[in-house]
């Protein structure tokens, strides 16, 4: 790591290459976690497919990947299953039912970790399912997209006795919601404002940026790597999908979220050099995902 000062470090590739290291041979799929992707809608589903694709088809790592979705689009999103399972809500993305304690909790039996909110849209009933997860679920949980914009109409106190990880993913205009303070504001201080909503709130935050910041509230990492061609529709989902992969089987500490950091960053810009910044689309980072962690573990240029 480069030592910045004041407890902020930018990550390089040594970092976490004991993320990406090579597995055992006496190993099964349930050494490497169960994780859930709850999001989609029938305007949005195909977040839900890149995060999925991210989280197992692109092996970004997890053993088994549960997707769950809303009963309407279940149709939708299983012809891109394969190795995945699938879990239909018993509700309808255009015409909310309240959902059940017991169907959350059926829902989300035994994952290890949970990425929540890709694709979801808007709804007053979100704002439920979230509370219930915080307050009840001991797993990580990766708050992304719709899920950051339903938190951002929450108290956030909430976030400060939860009994899980909870890790929050914005950009800077989420970000602006979630803090209630200005992009200009945040630009001034990305790093001292980070750092303190973090600790404030008991979370990890991942700002998105041309320097990803991540931090717990006490250190930050900071990682340069990404390009211009992921400037487009689905990165964010993409990103969400390595993580929660990645919490499938390590720890859920900051190291671990830098390293998700690095390696979609590191898979975009093997994208960009295929496709170019101007024609490259979310789902080429995902098709690049396994050259990356070999160029992590050292086994290419």
């Amino acid at each position: 790591m480069i030592d910045l000062g004041n407890n902020i470090k930018k990550i390089e590739l040594k970092d976490i290459k004991d993320i990406f290291k090579e597995r055992r041979r006496d190993t099964n799929k349930g050494d490497y976690g169960t994780v859930g992707i709850m999001g989609g809608s029938l305007e949005y589903s195909g977040a839900i497919k890149l995060a999925n694709m991210s989280a197992v088809a692109v092996r970004s790592g997890c053993g088994i990947v549960r997707v769950i979705v809303p009963k309407d689009i279940a149709i939708v999103i299983a012809p891109y299953l394969l190795e995945q399972t699938l879990y239909p809500l018993d509700y309808n993305s255009k015409n909310h039912m309240a959902m059940s304690d017991k169907e959350i909790e059926k829902a989300t039996h035994k994952l290890n970790a949970l990425a929540i909110g890709m694709g979801w849209g808007q709804d007053q009933e979100y704002i439920n399912i979230l509370k219930k997860l915080i307050n009840t679920f001991s797993y990580p949980i990766v708050i992304d997209a719709d899920g950051l914009n339903t938190l951002a109409k929450m108290d956030l106190n909430i976030l400060k006795n939860a009994k899980n990880k909870i890790i929050l993913t914005p950009h800077l205009k989420e970000f602006e919601r979630l803090s209630k303070k200005s992009i200009e504001q945040i630009k001034q201080d990305k790093i001292k404002i980070s750092k303190e909503f973090a600790k404030t709130y008991n979370v990890i935050l991942l700002l998105k940026g041309e320097e990803t910041i991540i931090t717990d509230g006490n250190i930050v990492y900071v990682v340069d790597r990404g390009c211009a061609g992921m400037a487009t529709a689905g990165s964010g989902d993409v990103l969400s999908g390595i993580l929660v992969g990645l919490l499938g089987y390590q720890n859920p500490n900051i190291l671990t979220i830098a390293g998700g950091a690095f390696l979609a960053g590191a898979a975009g810009e093997l994208a960009q050099k295929e496709f170019t910044d101007i024609s490259m689309r979310a789902s080429d980072t995902i098709k690049y995902i396994p050259k990356a962690i070999k160029y992590i573990r050292g086994d290419v240029p």
